[in-house]
């Protein structure tokens, strides 16, 4: 719990994982300033924080920031996630995701700012040789959004060893799930991740759900993935933060449900919670796409006493649902 004192800048404060934050760390009593260029955020889901409108590559913008600010600690959560659009623009990728953090990274230290909890993924891991996933896996990523990660995750390892710059990297999959209260939730425009998708084709708003590929070696023939509730997530950086404010040396975790749920058991669980059929179907598989990707979560749980209030699918999808009961499909920029 915060004095009240501590300020933090979130760097993607305004979207789906990073307004989850802001909401547990104004709870715990941290000050909070928000910065997001709301390419893929959205006002509606900052409800508390000071929100600055901009981009984290702007140096002038950040130089003002931190002139203005005695940060404690920032927080990033403004990468571009798309697997497949990375693939496609790998250069707005790296431009975003990599040159952009080293201009932030740059101007924190000229700040005498150490402490950095980056949010991070088990892309970095690429095709699994065993799971569920641990922290010593090999890293190989197979796509251009993984390989910005590990190159940012790279780049602050050589950060701590020069500057002493001091951070956690936190891996995982899928987010999913919104806040107890339904105030904020996921709003991405296009959605592509499948429980929202999942969600608005329960309640009419898309024809149907595309299942990309029935034939996998798993259980059911589709994909299994983990899901981890967004407020976990958020529990868990807090606790990473808590560690480094208490002078804790940098560390890597993974944040996975440790046991995984395939494609069909989604729409089925999102069927009995909505209490509406779900129209499905099969499509081709997506290049790229292995059968089973789980994150095992003990190092964390065990460091830093993470434990998920969320442990299965079905209470994930309860939270999910209200809050894409009252979602109106848009995005509000303005």
């Amino acid at each position: 719990m915060s004095s009240g004192s501590q300020k933090i800048l979130v760097i993607g404060g305004a979207g789906y994982i990073g307004a989850h934050m802001v909401r547990h760390l104004l709870r715990s009593g941290y000050a909070v300033v928000i910065l997001d260029n709301l390419s893929t955020g959205s006002r509606r889901l900052v409800q508390g924080g000071d929100l600055v409108i901009g981009s984290l590559g702007d140096r002038d913008l950040l130089e003002g920031l931190f002139s203005a600010h005695v940060f404690d600690a920032v927080m990033h959560f403004a990468a571009f996630s798309q697997v497949g659009e990375s693939v496609q623009q790998p250069l707005k990728y790296y431009r975003n995701n990599l040159a952009e953090t080293m201009v932030l990274l740059e101007v924190m230290l000229r700040y005498a700012v150490k402490r950095f909890i980056f949010s991070s993924t088990a892309a970095v891991y690429g095709e699994p040789q065993a799971i569920p996933i641990v922290e010593g896996h090999p890293c190989r990523p197979t796509n251009p959004y993984g390989n910005t990660k590990l190159a940012v995750e790279r780049m602050l390892a050589d950060c701590d060893a020069a500057y002493g710059l001091k951070y956690t990297a936190l891996r995982y999959f899928n987010a999913a799930g919104a806040d107890e209260s339904a105030e904020i939730g996921e709003l991405h425009d296009p959605e592509t991740h499948l429980i929202p998708l999942v969600l608005r084709a329960a309640a009419g708003r898309i024809e149907h759900i595309q299942v990309y590929g029935t034939d996998y070696p798993t259980r059911d023939g589709t994909c299994i993935r983990d899901y981890v509730h967004v407020s976990d997530l958020a529990r868990a950086h807090l606790l990473a933060l808590e560690r480094l404010m208490a002078g804790g040396e940098s560390a890597v975790y993974n944040l996975g449900s440790s046991s995984g749920y395939s494609v069909n058991e989604v729409i089925a669980q999102a069927e009995k919670v909505t209490g509406k059929p779900i129209p499905v179907k099969a499509a081709a598989r997506r290049a790229g796409d292995p059968a089973v990707l789980i994150a095992g979560s003990a190092k964390i749980k065990q460091e830093l006493g993470w434990q998920p209030v969320y442990e299965e699918l079905e209470p994930i999808l309860r939270t999910a649902w209200r809050w894409h009961g009252k979602e109106k499909g848009g995005r509000d920029k303005d």
